[in-house]
């Protein structure tokens, strides 16, 4: 059964619920009040009726004299388990008496009442009165009740025309008003088939937020919301792996390739002349040196990128800045480098990945700037956070390409070669590293000329959580 159905179903009976106590309460109020009305008739006509009885059989005269008291009623007496009539009821004409009991009961110094029905077929519904008199004779009224069934017939027939009427229209009423309050969610029916069928970006209509279904839209639009989201994350993150993928497999074509064309300059002979047997070893280490690199990068990158938990210590971060300078002053000493720091700071992290991060924006400097190039690396504290910006005087980051330089696989030059570029995994890690440890990086061009780098880390809080 539909919602509709059911509710318009659940209307109806409360409808007729509503009804049925409201007819049979209005119908127990009249039943009452009519036969109060009639037993309040025949208690008066008792008393001169019981009188003139009690004086009748006193002296031994009929008691039937006493009728004319109790004008429309049957009047009788019951002694020694007999009943005597002392007066029929008449209607249209005719004499009619009530079917009583064989025996009647004591009513004490009360009346009792009950009802009967006629002795003749077809004859009225009498309402019976029993009273005590002397020498244990009881005076029996019985009134027809003629007139108060007819009423009650009567308001029995107005109370199923009402409430058929009165269901009708509640019927009619609940279908609209059903049919209106169930709109909204045909509304969202309707968004929710346009959704499946490709529609994303859809939403259900707003409806006040104080009601049910506002909420319902409102948490509804909230869920398409984060549906939309989570799809667009999944294609971006597929297009990314699949770029990933397409990058990382060109990448490793050319040394795999340069290795196979030695492999078959060794098969041709050349083991057998020194010259060209030196240069097959040597190039066949230099390529799997390269490949071996590039298949360390794009392993650390895969290993972030599943969210495994690097080495957490309290790092000095001006010696780690100090030691790769040094180290890229050694590797490169064409490039000078000098760091600027104020006081030492502390940040919670590993401090080899931290020492790559620095390595890895150093490298980038000598991949990028003609010698005689000079970097500064400045680490000061900023509030609540260490920076560290790595600044040379080379010729800066053209606009185009400084929200892509941390992208995977990305360069900057497209003329560079693989021989003496690289793969373009450097500063991806860089990006990828300090993410793993809650901080930020960026890059863009500085005031005096030259490009600049620049990452935030957490200060190390020896109170904190992670200390």
């Amino acid at each position: 059964m539909s919602l509709r159905a059911r509710l318009l179903t659940a209307a109806t009976m409360v409808a007729l619920l509503a009804l049925a106590v409201f007819g049979v309460a209005t119908y127990s109020a009249l039943h009452a009040e009519l036969y109060r009305q009639v037993e309040a008739e025949m208690q008066r006509a008792a008393a001169p009726v019981s009188v003139l009885v009690d004086q009748s059989l006193a002296r031994g005269l009929p008691p039937a004299m006493a009728a004319q008291d109790a004008p429309g009623m049957y009047i009788g007496i019951y002694a020694a388990g007999k009943t005597f009539v002392l007066a029929p009821a008449y209607q249209a004409g005719k004499a009619y008496r009530p079917a009583l009991p064989a025996t009647i009961k004591n009513p004490g110094t009360g009346w009792e009442y009950f009802n009967r029905p006629s002795v003749a077929s077809g004859g009225p519904e009498f309402h019976v009165q029993v009273s005590s008199l002397m020498h244990g004779v009881y005076l029996i009224l019985a009134n027809p009740l003629t007139s108060v069934n007819g009423v009650l017939d009567r308001l029995i027939a107005v109370e199923l025309a009402v409430a058929a009427f009165a269901l009708a229209a509640a019927v009619a009423l609940g279908w609209w008003l059903v049919h209106a309050g169930l709109r909204p969610l045909r509304a969202m029916e309707t968004a929710t088939a346009a959704i499946s069928a490709g529609e994303l970006d859809r939403r259900v209509p707003e409806l006040p937020p104080h009601t049910e279904l506002g909420r319902l839209a409102r948490a509804f639009n909230l869920m398409l919301d984060r549906i939309e989201d989570a799809f667009a994350r999944r294609d971006a993150t597929e297009a990314r792996l699949r770029q990933f993928v397409a990058d990382a497999s060109h990448e490793l074509r050319t040394p795999v390739a340069a290795v196979r064309a030695y492999a078959e300059l060794f098969s041709r002979g050349a083991e057998h002349r020194p010259e060209d047997l030196a240069r097959v070893i040597r190039g066949i280490e230099r390529e799997s040196t390269r490949m071996g690199g590039l298949v360390e990068d794009l392993l650390l990158l895969a290993r972030l990128d599943e969210g495994r938990p690097l080495a957490r210590e309290p790092v000095e971060l001006v010696k780690v800045a100090l030691d790769a300078a040094e180290a890229a002053r050694l590797v490169g000493p064409q490039w000078p480098v000098v760091v600027e720091a104020r006081r030492p700071v502390e940040v919670w992290g590993d401090p080899a990945r931290l020492r790559q991060v620095l390595d890895n924006l150093l490298a980038n400097v000598r991949a990028h700037t003609p010698p005689g190039t000079r970097t500064r690396v400045v680490v000061d504290r900023v509030g609540t956070e260490v920076e560290v910006d790595v600044i040379d005087n080379g010729p800066g980051l053209p606009e185009e390409v400084q929200g892509r330089v941390f992208e995977r696989f990305f360069r900057a030059e497209s003329s560079r070669t693989r021989a003496t570029g690289g793969a373009g995994l450097g500063l991806a890690i860089v990006a990828a590293l300090l993410q793993a440890h809650g901080g930020r990086v960026g890059a863009g061009n500085n005031p005096d000329g030259g490009a600049r780098f620049w990452f935030r880390l957490p200060l190390f809080d020896p109170d904190g959580a992670g200390a």
